[in-house]
């Protein structure tokens, strides 16, 4: 059975594969169906988000569908970016000129102050319509300059205090296993088991 991953961004996919490694699925990706539908992430929330995206390319494509939206959360923000993280620095956003954002508007901050969290939503969707949507986060704080090299996005500024360092210098495996991905992938592999269980037996 097929999975398709709606997202062209390689490093998350990337990561969404390591995750899911051994899964009995055969995981696609955008870039294997050429020409895809935009989908305009306007949505509040990262479940809005995701679930926009796994209703329209698993109607495009005709197989199941995982549509994922994730970003950062800072409390001293207001919670933002938020659902702008991916485009936070505005229409010349890169990965370099978000941080380099986020570390201008917490200049002053202590580190008490720089709490945050991560947040993953999943969708999973079918012709049909809708399966489930989940969510998964992940707590910690923003570091005061980039470390680290693995990753993307935020992850050289995001601090796990219990290891005192950022998802951008742990080893793989360790974010791999306590990430926002992969609390919000875990739960949507439970959506996954039910729907392939409720196939067999139809």
């Amino acid at each position: 059975m097929f999975l398709v991953v709606a997202t062209k961004n390689q490093k998350k996919l990337g990561e969404i594969k390591e995750i899911l490694r051994g899964f009995n699925f055969k995981l696609r990706s955008l870039a294997d169906y050429g020409k895809t539908p935009d989908v305009v992430e306007n949505g509040d929330t990262f479940k809005e988000n995701a679930v926009k995206k796994a209703l329209k390319l698993a109607r495009f494509t005709g197989e199941l569908t995982l549509g994922e939206d994730s970003g950062l959360c800072v409390d001293a923000l207001d919670g933002r970016p938020g659902v702008y993280s991916s485009r936070f620095a505005g229409r010349s956003k890169s990965d370099e000129k978000n941080n380099q954002k986020l570390l201008r508007l917490l200049k002053c901050a202590p580190l008490k102050k720089r709490k945050a969290h991560y947040v993953c939503a999943v969708a999973l969707a079918d012709k049909q319509g809708l399966i489930g949507v989940v969510e998964g986060k992940c707590h910690g704080k923003i570091d005061f300059e980039l470390k680290g090299k693995h990753g993307f996005g935020y992850d050289p500024l995001f601090l796990i205090p219990k290891f005192k360092k950022t998802f951008g210098q742990l080893d793989e495996k360790i974010k791999h296993k306590m990430s926002h991905r992969f609390r919000a992938l875990m739960k949507a592999k439970k959506l996954l088991v039910k729907y392939i269980e409720k196939k067999k037996s139809n």
